[in-house]
């Protein structure tokens, strides 16, 4: 008996060892047209998701709606009682080529919990992310005052009554490579039990 699989995915492997996020900043246009968003949102789809209830849904926002929505950001931020700089870093967050939001939309079941429905969520946030970059352009997922305040969300997104976004995913032209970060100490964050 061997502790390896038959047939590794060494160009997957490689992908997974020095994958990394692309800051909004460092993203330019183009974006992805709608035929490469479908691929990457087919093959993000492909995520957990325990009794099938595709508890999640995409809405690709593009360089229209975002200019439209640096507005209504920049403004809702300083209706909160935020200063004038975290209202420009709000709006500044719109200025990717495209966003996905993936939305969080719970399923009523009797066997699949809410929190579990959200991993499936979060789950499908890193594969789009994961299907951007393998495809060749630079991404990355974020949260902010947009996807935090579920009043914007419903407000400005459409989101329906228990509806959340679980993250914003930045998607365009990669610029500069971003420097490589410090990693996990995997030895100080793992336990192993016989």
């Amino acid at each position: 008996m061997t502790d390896r699989p038959d047939q590794p995915n060494q160009a997957a492997l490689d992908f997974l060892a020095t994958r990394r996020s692309h800051p909004p900043k460092l993203l330019t246009g183009p974006a992805p047209d709608r035929a490469a968003m479908e691929r990457i949102l087919t093959l993000a789809a492909r995520v957990p998701d325990h009794g099938k209830l595709e508890p999640w849904r995409f809405l690709v926002l593009g360089r229209q709606t975002l200019d439209d929505l640096a507005l209504q950001l920049h403004r809702a931020v300083l209706d909160a009682g935020q200063d004038q700089a975290a209202a420009d870093k709000a709006a500044s967050a719109m200025a990717s080529p495209v966003i996905v939001a993936v939305i969080l939309s719970p399923v009523d079941s009797p066997k699949v919990p809410l929190w579990e429905q959200t991993l499936s969520a979060g789950a499908l946030c890193l594969g789009v992310v994961n299907a951007a970059l393998a495809s060749g352009w630079g991404a990355a997922w974020l949260t902010g005052f947009a996807a935090l305040d579920a009043d914007f969300g419903r407000a400005h997104l459409g989101l329906a009554e228990g509806e959340r976004i679980a993250g914003l995913i930045h998607i365009g032209t990669r610029g500069a490579t971003p420097p490589e970060r410090p990693r996990p100490d995997i030895a100080a964050k793992t336990q192993w039990r016989a």
